[in-house]
């Protein structure tokens, strides 16, 4: 079975139409190749998507018989479907009662070529064996998994940033306060949390029992948790009221989601200005250490973005998700040490758990570097970034094969 090729040419032959290959076929068996074994070289027809068989063609028997070590041309004229397309040609020995060499493991010679008005083209050609295709195949798909969010991320930002913009706008838009709904909302939100556990239950962060600090310590917590919890609390409901935009086949739906993770950003960002000016008046001094925020904010942003496309895909289907999620947020709001101290609080056992929360982390690390005046601990920095990473690209993955189903189901 075994079969090395030390030429293989492949020509197009424009008044048949065909594609003409020319191999020089040597056999490294222990056994002679006959015509009397029914030995021959043949080729057939794959859709390259699906690698679905479409046709046979015929075979070309030997001119002589070939001895284990020798060689022999044969020249083959390959004829394709007239219809548009693309496919793939297995060009490879083939005998009577075995079968098709290509298909025992053996190397074969792999042509891909493209229909266009009858006429054929060829595109590429190699020697190759199936295992090797997967291997390839595999390979692709790998690269494509961690790579496509990217990529469709950085395709479509002019329009994400375009959306964003009107989504953040269109929230208020005839509203009195207008776009200043985007600073008070979430200064409303601090207030009421603030007065309900720092004046209400008197709860304090650390050696500082000031009402400041109590301030400090909280809102520190609140700026991941209001990037995070605003779209994780929308994404059920994004492919629902998108509806239009999920019909048209041109119209990239994953970027939805990452408008809802962006939009949370800006509500961030206008609560991150609020602090900020607050710490400053407060102790007088910004510590340096908040240069370590991008590091904080790339983990969270994948976390969210993952969280995002998960739940916009699930949302789909999943009616009453919207709902669930309100209640699961509420939950998770206060399983997170935002408005309460984790040491005084928290038992030591419970704390081991919880800390796995990435939320939990990010808490911390937003506390570290801006009232600590340190770096995240590096020890559960690269713990949330792995779990990131994990998150993002399995929700994307989840998204993507999902997608395809939205439109029968909307």
């Amino acid at each position: 079975m075994s079969v090395r090729y030390s030429a293989a040419n492949v020509v197009l032959e424009t008044p048949q139409r065909a594609l003409r290959t020319t191999l020089r076929v040597e056999n490294r068996s222990g056994a002679a190749w006959t015509r009397e074994k029914g030995f021959a070289i043949g080729y057939q027809i794959f859709d390259p998507d699906s690698h679905i068989f479409i046709e046979e063609g015929a075979w070309r028997s030997l001119d002589a018989d070939v001895e284990p070590g020798e060689s022999t041309s044969v020249d083959l004229s390959i004829h394709l479907p007239r219809e548009k397309g693309r496919y793939y040609v297995y060009v490879s020995p083939v005998e009577e009662p075995g079968g098709w060499y290509y298909a025992r493991g053996a190397p074969f010679l792999l042509i891909e070529a493209e229909v266009e008005g009858g006429v054929p083209r060829l595109v590429a050609s190699r020697i190759t064996t199936l295992a090797a295709m997967r291997f390839r195949k595999l390979h692709v798909q790998l690269r494509r998994t961690f790579t496509s969010p990217l990529e469709s991320i950085w395709r479509n930002r002019s329009l994400i940033r375009s959306m964003v913009r009107r989504d953040v706008l269109g929230r208020y838009r005839g509203s009195f306060g207008g776009a200043f709904w985007t600073v008070l909302n979430p200064l409303l939100l601090m207030t009421t949390y603030y007065f309900v556990f720092g004046v209400v239950l008197q709860a304090r962060f650390g050696n500082d029992p000031s009402r400041a600090g109590f301030v400090l310590y909280f809102l520190a917590g609140m700026l991941p948790w209001l990037a995070f919890s605003e779209p994780a609390g929308r994404s059920p409901y994004v492919i629902l009221e998108h509806r239009n935009f999920v019909k048209k086949l041109l119209f990239p739906i994953e970027t939805l989601p990452v408008v809802q993770t962006i939009a949370g950003l800006v509500t961030e960002a206008f609560a991150l200005g609020i602090f900020i000016a607050f710490l400053f008046f407060s102790r007088g001094a910004v510590p340096a250490s908040v240069l370590w925020l991008p590091v904080l904010l790339l983990a969270q942003l994948m976390f969210t973005l993952g969280i995002s496309w998960f739940l916009a895909a699930l949302g789909a289907f999943v009616r009453d998700l919207g709902q669930i999620m309100g209640f699961l947020l509420t939950l998770w709001f206060f399983l997170t040490p935002i408005c309460y101290p984790e040491a005084s609080l928290i038992p030591s056992g419970a704390i081991k758990i919880l800390s796995k929360n990435p939320l939990f982390v990010l808490v911390r690390g937003y506390r570290d570097i801006f009232l600590e005046g340190r770096a995240p601990a590096w020890g559960s920095m690269w713990k949330l970034y792995l779990v990131s990473a994990l998150v993002f690209w399995l929700g994307y993955a989840w998204f993507h094969k999902l997608r395809k189903t939205f439109a029968d189901i909307i």
